[in-house]
């Protein structure tokens, strides 16, 4: 058990520095999300072929799991977005706002009945992201950016709950990540028009930083994650992963220092977004000592 929570928050660990990776790959967020995307792809691929765990799949599922797959290549592509027109710390609270999103989406999605308390402890948060906007308003772009690839982050576990009762989780990523780079080598050149990029092949500094965020920071990462879900509860790990947001603000405070570049507004901002993650996670923690045979 020790171990595996040791996994867990070291996976965790990794996500929150994804943030820092966007900030030192200097590449337009467009061609960083394609170069992961590649990296990752490849490296999955050729780790299933050698462990002949690569399975073909039906075409109708495999245009399904690709659109998953366009969902989260918007969700990155913004969220670096974020990082580069705005900074890590306000795309990281931007990000916060998946919880908001969800409140709304899943059930129309499932269609299911909304919760009243997960959509108040989402205007919680919302609030929060307001104050910073109001307060900064030169990271107007890439809190639009933020809130944008907080949408995607809410759609895409939707998403991919009815396709996981089908295919194993490394199938699944492999497959949806294939569509991502498939839709992002076809929109990318649109996507520079509109915003640029200064350079279109990666320096040798941004190969070292890509490599760590598509070998650490992805592949790594998710092995660590499914390791770990084998000898702890679902519920505990999505407890956890409340903390990347976290983590990844308190390490662009170290490596950028960006808190000297923030005012109290931000600060009150994030107050009130931490309090909506803190609410709703003793709400969930209350729910699963209720009914604890439902893996929450």
């Amino acid at each position: 058990m020790k171990k595996a929570l040791i996994q867990l928050h070291i996976a965790v660990f990794l996500a929150g520095f994804t943030a820092i990776l966007g900030k030192l790959i200097t590449l337009n967020e467009g061609l960083l999300v394609w170069f992961r995307l590649l990296i990752t792809v490849v490296t999955l691929g050729a780790i299933l072929f050698f462990r002949k765990q690569l399975l073909r799949i039906p075409i109708k599922d495999v245009l399904k799991i690709f659109g998953v797959g366009v969902i989260v290549a918007i969700h990155w592509v913004t969220f670096y977005g974020s990082v580069k027109y705005a900074n890590v710390s306000v795309a990281l609270v931007c990000f916060s706002a998946t919880g908001f999103f969800t409140a709304f989406l899943e059930p129309l999605i499932l269609k299911r009945r909304i919760s009243l308390i997960e959509v108040a402890l989402g205007l919680i948060a919302i609030v929060g992201i307001y104050i910073i906007f109001d307060f900064h308003p030169q990271y107007k772009l890439g809190i639009i950016f933020g809130i944008i690839s907080a949408v995607g982050s809410a759609l895409f576990p939707i998403y991919n709950k009815r396709l996981l009762l089908s295919y194993s989780p490394k199938i699944l990523t492999f497959y949806e990540l294939g569509g991502g780079l498939l839709a992002l080598t076809l929109l990318v050149p649109f996507y520079l028009i509109q915003f640029p990029a200064a350079y279109y092949m990666p320096t040798g500094t941004d190969w070292l930083w890509l490599l760590v965020l598509a070998w650490l920071c992805t592949v790594l990462s998710f092995d660590l994650q499914l390791n770990a879900l084998k000898k702890i509860s679902a519920f505990t790990a999505n407890l956890t992963y409340n903390l990347e947001p976290v983590y990844g603000i308190i390490l662009a405070f170290i490596f950028f220092r960006e808190n000297e570049n923030l005012n109290r507004a931000f600060y009150f901002g994030v107050a009130l977004i931490l309090l909506a993650v803190l609410l709703q996670m003793l709400r969930i923690r209350r729910q699963y000592k209720q009914s604890p045979g439902q893996g929450m």
